[in-house]
């Protein structure tokens, strides 16, 4: 049995899905492991949005987030929480001081 173009196209995109799932949690891990460092912390929110965010948010893989106006609790509860491909971010990864700075760098942008 042949598979016809619309199983091939929903094929490709699981694929995408799942590699875009596994390099997200890549800067994970790799957030995590910096944030262990005794005494580290982000120097502010646009540090923050440059080095975990803007990987997907730049690159269409997740929604635009400037000029949204977006609430600074809305951000810090999706954020921690994740949403659909976005994983949660644990406070080992931003802490929450760093989150809030995040939350307005992005409502301000």
């Amino acid at each position: 049995m042949r598979k016809t173009k619309s199983v091939r196209t929903v094929t490709a995109l699981m694929l995408s899905i799942s590699v875009i799932a596994a390099m997200t949690a890549d800067i994970a891990c790799a957030t995590a492991e910096t944030n262990t460092e005794k005494g580290f912390r982000w120097r502010n929110g646009a540090e923050v949005y440059s080095k975990v965010c803007s990987y997907c948010h730049e690159s269409q893989v997740g929604p635009r987030l400037f000029g949204r106006e977006l609430p600074p609790e809305y951000i810090r509860t999706i954020v921690r929480n994740g949403s659909r491909a976005m994983p949660p971010f644990r406070p080992s990864e931003i802490d929450d001081e760093s989150l809030a700075r995040l939350a307005e760098y992005i409502q301000r942008n």
